[in-house]
């Protein structure tokens, strides 16, 4: 009888086994399907089911921590290695909250068949925004990795990610960013917003236009695979509002791309009249893009055709268009050869709407990874683009850099809240005659699969002051004052002050400004200033700023002018008075002027006028020395025949406060020259 019991047992501990195996194996078989197809959301569902088929007792979760352990055997072996394809599944789906749980505990396990593991645990931690437990992982990979590979490059320029996104978390943002109201984030991923008009968005959206397939097929993502019956296809759609809120999304009416493609991210031309596209398809699981051109006839837009060889490149990729404002150049992204690395930021110059040979924006803006969807900042000359080739929050980051199709500065990361620890790309402004005031973006920072539309406002800073008549110290009416940057040499700002007599101008935290005051028969003046720890205050208050009033042909006296006794010798402290003047010429480059130098009545006409001629001429002398240009200058003496005082009393004695009086030195203005700038500055 116990015989008996003993082999029904086994046969039923057998079958169990068995059966147990055996789902173990369809769910695991069905998840690796998935996986190899690149449909990682559907390979997570189904790694999940054969994960609770293992009957795993909790202490043996993380049986392996100590270094040096044996390597797992048998059940948990499968177990170790199902939880490794469930953790990279939900990574490369980009539900890096998920990932993050189940690389949890893949490092625990210590496996050695794992080496690169906690890489990916530290990548999901910084995509999670912990920066500084990531950082804590990314240094311990970097001890213990000793492969030489993209990853062991990689973890360095991680490492420099969450080192400055820790302290960039210290500074104050530059923005707000708010996720857009309406029905423009509804379905499917939406992104690359673009300003048709001042009321109406045009964006791309994978929103579907039949109910989704069941779970266990694609749902929307950033990078998805397209498959047979899919809802989720990318075509552009519009919505009308203003700020943040944005409703009545329908589709642009504009040809459907053939089946199996997708079509969106746009720029509109100048004139309203040219769409430039994308249209993609995915073949054996590799993407193929190109960018196409449509019109506009009669109120809709025509078949999308694709661009020539100066922009689409026979197997590679050419996307993300952009047009700038004054329809002279087409930027746009490719990985076609002569490129730095995956995809590059190019352009062409258009000509008649036709783009010339495209040019590749050089090693200052490219890296070896990835950079997207351009965006030039034609009032700043800014070429804004994102990248997660450079040091930065993770993920594609907003990057900055100033130049004008020639060169190009050292791109710089453009701070929270624009970036985040997931991808921020496609910046479109609200209105092109100031990109950077107002605008939109598209992240998933607050997704785990899709990109969506945000707005973004920029937090003002403000500079105010006063300018003052120098005589009546009264608020000045209609002077023109003019905001320069000292940086790039170019105007941001001109405005006539009313009767107030007060200016005030947007500006930027840390950055050295020139402020220019002109009025008619005025001496323009200027006021330099930084904004340096502004990062905390929103306005900042410039001294008052007075003008002295002049008319043609009326001599100013200059005090403290003196020279050596019957010589035209200037003293040292005579020349501290001149550079007064050459600041006044240096802000006033259109008036020339008369030197002139007077004398008493003491001595012959013969020898003051021969004096006063050599004092003025070493005025005007010095004035050369010092930058001012001869033609702007006119040297006259006077001698005794123009006297202010008497130089004698009414009972014909000396007088010697009047004689003093009376050697003296003035300038006057003789005439104000047309078109030169009083500034030296471009103006935008």
């Amino acid at each position: 009888m116990k015989k008996f019991i003993t082999c029904v047992l086994l046969v039923f501990t057998g079958l169990f086994d068995s059966t147990y195996a055996q789902y173990v194996y369809d769910y695991k078989h069905t998840a690796d399907v998935y996986y190899n197809a690149k449909d990682y959301y559907s390979a997570a569902q189904y790694y999940n089911k054969a994960l609770g088929t293992f009957k795993i007792k909790s202490e043996q979760v993380l049986p392996y921590t100590v270094a040096g352990a044996a390597p797992p055997s048998g059940k948990m072996k499968d177990y170790q290695q199902v939880v490794a394809r469930l953790a990279e599944s939900y990574r490369l789906y980009n539900d890096f909250g998920n990932a993050e749980t189940w690389y949890t505990q893949l490092v625990g396990f210590n496996n050695p068949q794992f080496p690169q593991a906690r890489f990916w645990y530290g990548e999901c931690l910084r995509a999670n925004g912990k920066y500084a437990e990531a950082l804590e992982q990314f240094n311990k990979f970097k001890q213990s990795y000793t492969a030489a590979d993209d990853i062991s490059t990689r973890v360095n320029l991680e490492i420099q990610t969450c080192e400055f996104a820790l302290d960039e978390e210290k500074k104050q943002p530059k923005y707000t960013i708010v996720k857009l109201s309406g029905n423009v984030n509804e379905g499917g991923a939406n992104y690359a917003p673009v300003m048709m008009d001042p009321n109406t968005l045009m964006f791309t959206s994978s929103r579907p236009e039949t109910p989704p397939v069941p779970v266990n097929t694609n749902t929307p993502e950033k990078k998805k695979q397209e498959r047979k019956g899919t809802p989720y296809v990318n075509t552009l759609y519009t919505a009308t509002g203003a700020g943040s809120d944005f409703a009545n999304s329908q589709k642009l009416t504009i040809t459907n791309p053939p089946k199996g493609y997708d079509q969106g991210v746009s720029t509109i031309s100048p004139d309203g009249r040219t769409m430039y596209l994308t249209r993609w398809t995915v073949k054996n699981g590799v993407k193929q893009t190109a960018i196409c051109i449509s019109t506009k006839q009669n109120g809709s837009w025509s078949e999308p055709q694709p661009l020539g060889a100066n922009v689409n490149v026979e197997g590679y990729n050419s996307m993300q268009p952009f047009i700038t404002a004054d329809g002279k150049y087409l930027l746009f992204a490719s990985n076609r050869p002569g490129g730095m690395g995956k995809n590059d930021i190019w352009y062409c110059v258009m000509s008649n709407g036709v783009p010339g040979s495209a040019r590749n924006m050089g090693t200052t803006i490219n890296t070896k990874d990835e950079e997207q969807a351009p965006f030039y900042d034609q009032e700043k000359n800014l070429l804004i683009f994102s990248t997660n080739g450079r040091v930065g929050f993770g993920g594609l980051d907003f990057f900055q850099s100033e130049g004008d199709f020639g060169s190009w500065s050292v791109p710089k990361n453009m701070g929270k809240p624009l970036n985040s620890a997931k991808d921020d790309i496609y910046y479109t402004a609200a209105d092109n005659a100031h990109p950077f005031a107002a605008g939109f973006l598209s992240s998933d920072r607050e997704s785990v699969c899709c990109l969506e539309i945000f707005a973004v406002k920029r937090i003002r800073k403000m500079v105010t002051g006063l300018i003052t008549d120098c005589d009546t110290h009264q608020p000045l009416e209609g002077v023109t004052v003019t905001l320069l940057d000292t940086v790039r040499e170019r105007q941001v700002g001109k405005i006539i002050l009313d009767a107030s007599g007060r200016y005030s101008f947007d500006i930027d935290p840390s950055k050295p400004y020139k402020l220019v005051a002109e009025k008619d028969n005025y001496f323009t003046k200027s006021l330099r200033f930084r904004t340096d720890g502004m990062d905390n205050s929103d306005e900042m208050q410039n001294p008052s700023l007075c003008l002295t009033h002049y008319e043609l042909e009326k001599p100013i006296v200059l005090n403290n002018i003196y020279y050596d006794f019957g010589k035209a010798t200037l003293r040292p402290e005579s020349k501290v008075v001149l550079d007064t003047v050459v600041d006044m010429l240096n802000e006033n480059p259109k008036l020339t002027i008369e030197m002139s130098a007077h004398t008493d009545s003491v001595g012959s006409d013969k020898f003051n006028n021969k004096l006063s001629q050599a004092r003025a001429q070493s005025c005007v002398d010095y004035l050369i020395s010092r930058g001012v240009s001869s033609s702007r200058l006119t040297a006259k003496g006077y001698g005794k025949s123009r006297p202010i005082a008497p130089n004698s009393l009414p009972n014909h004695k000396d007088n010697p406060e009047g004689r003093q009086k009376n050697r003296r030195t003035e300038f006057k203005v003789l005439k104000r020259q047309m078109n030169v700038p009083a500034t030296g500055y471009q103006h935008e």
